[in-house]
């Protein structure tokens, strides 16, 4: 990874773990300077009541090279994310780079169940965390980025647009979630054209995330046992995949040829040249398209 991204500002709005920790590092690992977001602190932890902390966070950026800021802001509240926002142009007075991650819902899904089967207030709950913090977010910060040409927004979600079209995602409010986010990456490339700016919705594959290794019962050293539980587990990729795919991004003098789109870090890594932390380039969803969702045993060869 170069600094190329020295001088250059991020804002990884939901960064306390999983995709947008790793998002947060790999951006710090290439020079830049990074604030991290999110409701878990070493004050205060959010409903999740996970051990991860924005703090952790905003170190691990600092160790690989950049500078970590760690801001604890609810992006549900708009006067936090207004300040938030009024924070980094005092500090900073630009930003280069905003990723919205911002998820947390996972303990709110009701999976395969129909609509009527479904808590409408957990579900409902779900809509706000997933897409109304993107919409507040980008409403603060756009202006800010859009101050000088060139600014890369990212939408994080769960599936390409062509995936998703095409699969129903088990659950009404998850499919709406991450349906609505991959829009949200091309309404911003429509609003960002006229200031010289990128917007791209990304989608991670299978991802070891922290809770992710939990449900397996494993650790990031000894992952691959998770395939005793699901052999399909094979495919999966570590959060730094996708972040190296966002910082490739980043760095990419021409990167506005991706605005608009919906593509995964599978897809990227084969335009880039990136790899997982394993030197693998995991294709997740050609994978789940051609293996999973086509019944067939689960074998990587040639997927990773």
């Amino acid at each position: 990874m170069t600094t190329s991204l020295t001088g250059k500002v991020a804002l990884v709005a939901g960064a306390t773990r999983g995709a947008g920790r790793q998002i947060a590092v790999q951006l710090g690992a290439a020079g830049a300077t990074v604030y991290a977001t999110g409701r878990s602190s070493r004050a205060e932890r959010s409903e999740l009541n996970r051990p991860e902390t924005i703090e952790e966070t905003a170190e691990l950026v600092t160790a690989a090279g950049g500078t970590g800021i760690a801001v604890r802001a609810d992006h549900l509240v708009p006067a936090e994310v207004r300040a938030l926002v009024e924070r980094i142009d005092a500090e900073q007075g630009q930003l280069d780079v905003l990723v919205n991650d911002v998820w947390g819902a996972d303990p709110l899904i009701t999976w395969e169940k129909p609509v009527w089967e479904q808590p409408l207030d957990a579900g409902f709950r779900t809509l706000r965390l997933a897409v109304e913090t993107h919409v507040i977010t980008s409403h603060f910060a756009l202006p800010l980025l859009t101050r000088r040409p060139g600014g890369l927004v990212v939408e994080i979600g769960d599936g390409t647009k062509a995936y998703n079209d095409d699969n129903y995602r088990l659950s009404v409010f998850y499919d709406l979630a991450k349906t609505s986010v991959n829009r949200l990456a091309f309404i911003w490339a429509h609003e960002l054209k006229a200031y010289g700016g990128t917007a791209v919705a990304l989608s991670p594959g299978w991802l070891r995330s922290e809770a992710m290794l939990e449900h397996f019962g494993v650790t990031e050293a000894n992952w691959r046992d998770g395939a005793a539980k699901d052999p399909h587990f094979l495919i999966s990729e570590t959060p730094a995949f996708v972040g190296r795919a966002v910082a490739a991004l980043a760095t990419d003098s021409d990167r506005h040829r991706w605005t608009g789109q919906s593509v995964s870090a599978g897809e990227l890594s084969k335009v880039y040249g990136f790899t997982d932390v394993d030197g693998s380039q995991p294709d997740a969803f050609r994978y789940i398209s051609e293996v999973v969702d086509a019944g067939h045993p689960a074998d990587v060869t040639g997927y990773r």
